[in-house]
């Protein structure tokens, strides 16, 4: 009968002294020991930085995965396993994982962009991607935001790096801007007034920039008129809500007709 050829691991480790194994060994020491000291330069550097904290810690947590399959590779080298046939492998299989998860990585590559160029943080309102909430939590595959309705909205990073993102926050204010009809039939000096004196009796508005009422528009049995203010961000819809109430009670106080479609019906006797 033929004789059965030796198998690869059987002439590696047929040939493996106990020299050899001293000199993995010790390659292996020396690899951690280098390898140790490389994470630790490196997360002074980042600490340095002004990347995010998140965004440090996965670049940290990468090169050290990197650093350790090489280790893995030049121990592998010391005890005489062709390499050469572990990267092929290595290859083929990181292919399949990309390929496999190509939407978690696409995820991925979308919260790190989020998290190094920052156009929101925790507590921040904003809207993407077709909603609208408070930021809650940025993690390095989705973005949770609370809707003012009181649901958690799960957004893939994936998705809201690409989006365009309104950040309500950002700036410390907002300004709420409404707009009312009135007669024809009152002035627009008392029609300012009644207006001025609404965004004054609201509260939370801030003196600068100052308020103003600003013509905006002719229609058929109305003119048009837009009132705008301005608030912190928190208290947008606190003075928004206020300032439609207090227009209405103003435009009372003050004569001004609040004008409304009417509709007229004729019933003809025959």
């Amino acid at each position: 009968m033929p004789e059965t050829p030796p198998s690869l691991f059987g002439d590696i480790f047929g040939s493996l002294t106990l020299t050899s194994l001293l000199f993995a060994l010790l390659t292996l020491v020396i690899c951690l020991i280098a390898v140790k000291i490389v994470m630790t330069i490196l997360r002074k550097i980042l600490k340095r930085s002004k990347l995010d904290g998140q965004v440090a810690g996965y670049i940290a947590a990468a090169v050290k995965i990197v650093l350790l399959i090489l280790t893995v590779l030049i121990v592998a080298d010391r005890l005489g396993i062709p390499i050469t046939s572990l990267v092929a492998l290595l290859s083929v299989l990181s292919l399949a994982v990309t390929l496999a998860v190509q939407t978690v990585l696409s995820n991925v590559a979308g919260g790190l962009v989020i998290l190094a160029t920052k156009p929101f943080a925790i507590g921040d309102y904003i809207s993407a991607a077709g909603s609208d909430g408070t930021v809650r939590e940025v993690t390095l595959t989705h973005t949770a935001l609370d809707s003012p309705s009181g649901m958690r909205i799960l957004i893939p990073n994936g998705t809201l790096s690409g989006e365009k993102i309104i950040n309500y926050t950002k700036l410390g204010r907002r300004r709420v801007e409404i707009s009312v009809s009135a007669s024809y039939d009152d002035s627009v000096q008392d029609v300012r007034r009644a207006l001025l004196e609404a965004v004054r009796r609201t509260g939370k508005v801030l003196d600068d920039p100052a308020p103003a009422v600003l013509v905006n528009s002719y229609g058929d049995s109305s003119i048009e008129y837009f009132v705008h203010c301005w608030c912190k961000s928190g208290d947008y819809l606190a003075v928004y809500f206020a300032l439609n109430e207090e227009i209405r009670t103003c435009f009372e106080e003050f004569g001004v007709t609040m004008t409304y479609n009417h509709l007229n019906v004729h019933i003809l006797d025959k």
